[in-house]
C-alpha cells in the first residue's frame, strides 16, 4: 500500500536540479548527527574499489581523435551501396540485419568499435553521416544499419512505409533495439518540444525534450546510439563520466551511501499503476560497478512533480543522489556534437548529461536515440533490471513503426 505525504516521512529538500550548497549542508548536518557514517563498512559483494578501461577520468583524455572514427569517402560510398542493398531486396526495416545491410569494409571497424563499448572505454564518436544527402527516410535507415554491425536487433517502428535509410549502421553495432515508449516505437527524436507540446496532458515531464539543463543519469537498456540530425546555435554539450570512478570515489570516503544506493528506492510512475516500483540504483555485478536511475523519479521535474501519495525518499537518499551528480560531474569529459555523429556510449558503466542549449532559425537542435544491445558482448543484467531488460527488448522483427518526425 502506498504511504502518503501527509501519514509518514516529508519529502527532502531536493529538486531535479541538484543545489550545491543544500547539498553540503545536508552532509554536514548528516555527519554532525552521525560521525561514524564513514566508518561503515561496504556492503556484502561490493569492493574497495574497481579498476579497468571503463574506469576513468575526464582528464585521462587529451583530444578527441581519441575517442572520434572518421569514415572515409570509400567507407561512406560502401554504406550507400548497402542502403542500395536493402532497398532492393524489399524487406520492412525491422528486418535490417548485418546480412540485409552489408558492410563488408566498414562492418570489421564497426565490430571492434563496439567491442569498445563493453571492454574498453565505454563509448566513441562515429563521424560523421552526410544527413542532409539523404530523405528522412533513409537516414533511419543508415543509422539502424550501422548499428546493426554493433548489435542483433528485433524492433519495430512507426510508419515503416515512410523511414528507410539509418537503422543500417546501428544494426552492425548492436544485435537488439529497445522500444523508447509503449507503442513499441524503437526511435525517439530528442529536440525541444515545449512548444509544440506545450497543450500535452501533465506537460513535459523530462528535460530530454527541453533546452534545459540534463543532470547526470543512465537510460535503461545496455547502450546509447544518438544521431546528431542538427546541432544547436549555442551549448547543449554531452557529458560522460564513468560510474567505476565516481563508485571508487564515494565508496572511499561515504561507505554508508553506498549502502543506500544498493538498497531500495521508491521510483516515480508518475500516474503510472503501480504509482511506484522499488529497486536499487547501485549493483555489483561479476566485478562490474552498474548506476541505473534517472533523478527525475524522486523529484519530479517541471509540470511533473513527484506524486504525492507514493513514499518519500530519506534524507541519505537526497544525499546519495547529490553525490552521485556532483561526483560524476568532477570527473567528467565534454564531447560536443558535429551534425552528422553517432555517439555510442555503455549506459550500464558510463553516466551522461547535457548542458542547456539555445536554438535559431538555422539551428534546432534534434538528436535521433536508439537504445540497444550486443547479446555476443553484453554484461550481466542484475537481477532487479532483467524484467525490465526483457521488456525493453522483446520485440520482433515484424513489419515496423517508425516515426521520422518528433
Amino acid at each position: 500500500m502506498c504511504t502518503s505525504i501527509a501519514d509518514g516521512p516529508q519529502q527532502p529538500d531536493i529538486a531535479y536540479h541538484p543545489d550545491e550548497g543544500k547539498y553540503h549542508a545536508r552532509t554536514a548536518r548528516r555527519l554532525a548527527e552521525d560521525p561514524s557514517l564513514p566508518a561503515v563498512p561496504l556492503p556484502a559483494g561490493f569492493p574497495a574499489r574497481v579498476d579497468g578501461p571503463i574506469v576513468w577520468e575526464g582528464s585521462d583524455w587529451a583530444d578527441e581523435g581519441q575517442w572520434v572514427y572518421q569514415l572515409s569517402d570509400a567507407e561512406l560510398k560502401e554504406v550507400d551501396a548497402a542502403l542500395e542493398y536493402f532497398r532492393g531486396t524489399g524487406m520492412a526495416l525491422g528486418y535490417i540485419s548485418r546480412e540485409t545491410f552489408p558492410l563488408p569494409a566498414v562492418g570489421p571497424v564497426l565490430k571492434g568499435l563496439a567491442r569498445e563499448l563493453y571492454s574498453g572505454r565505454g563509448f566513441f564518436v562515429l563521424r560523421s553521416i552526410p544527413v542532409d544527402k539523404y530523405t528522412k527516410a533513409e537516414l533511419v535507415t543508415v543509422y539502424a544499419g550501422l548499428v546493426s554491425l554493433f548489435f542483433f536487433f528485433f524492433f519495430f517502428f512507426k510508419r515503416a512505409s515512410s523511414s528507410r535509410g539509418l537503422a543500417g549502421l546501428s544494426s552492425h553495432v548492436g544485435s537488439a533495439r529497445g522500444r523508447q515508449d509503449p507503442t513499441g516505437a524503437m526511435l525517439a527524436h530528442i529536440k525541444d518540444l515545449t512548444a509544440s507540446h506545450a497543450r500535452e496532458q501533465g506537460g513535459i515531464g523530462n528535460s530530454a525534450y527541453t533546452t534545459d539543463k540534463q543532470v547526470f543519469h543512465t537510460d535503461v537498456g545496455d547502450l546509447i546510439a544518438l544521431l546528431a540530425v542538427q546541432t544547436a546555435a549555442q551549448g547543449g554539450m554531452s557529458r560522460l563520466s564513468s560510474a567505476g570512478r565516481v563508485y571508487n570515489d564515494i565508496a572511499a570516503a561515504r561507505p554508508d551511501l553506498i549502502h543506500t544506493l544498493a538498497g531500495p528506492w521508491p521510483l516515480d510512475s508518475f500516474g503510472g499503476s503501480p504509482g511506484y516500483t522499488t529497486r536499487p540504483l547501485l549493483y555489483s555485478e561479476q566485478g562490474r560497478i552498474v548506476i541505473q536511475y534517472s533523478r527525475r523519479h524522486f523529484t519530479g521535474y517541471g509540470a511533473q512533480t513527484r506524486s504525492p501519495h507514493i513514499p518519500a525518499i530519506s534524507e541519505a537518499q537526497a544525499e546519495a543522489l547529490d553525490a552521485l551528480h556532483f561526483t560524476a560531474e568532477k570527473y567528467s569529459l565534454g564531447l560536443n556534437f558535429r551534425k552528422g555523429d553517432i555517439q555510442y556510449i555503455n549506459s550500464l558503466g558510463l553516466l551522461h548529461s547535457r548542458d542547456a542549449f539555445q536554438d535559431d532559425e538555422q539551428h534546432t537542435r534534434h538528436l535521433i536515440r536508439l537504445w540497444l544491445r550486443n547479446d555476443e558482448l553484453a554484461w550481466a543484467t542484475p537481477g532487479p533490471l532483467q524484467h525490465i531488460w526483457k521488456r525493453l527488448y522483446s520485440v520482433a522483427p515484424r513489419r515496423p513503426a517508425v516515426s521520422c518526425r518528433p
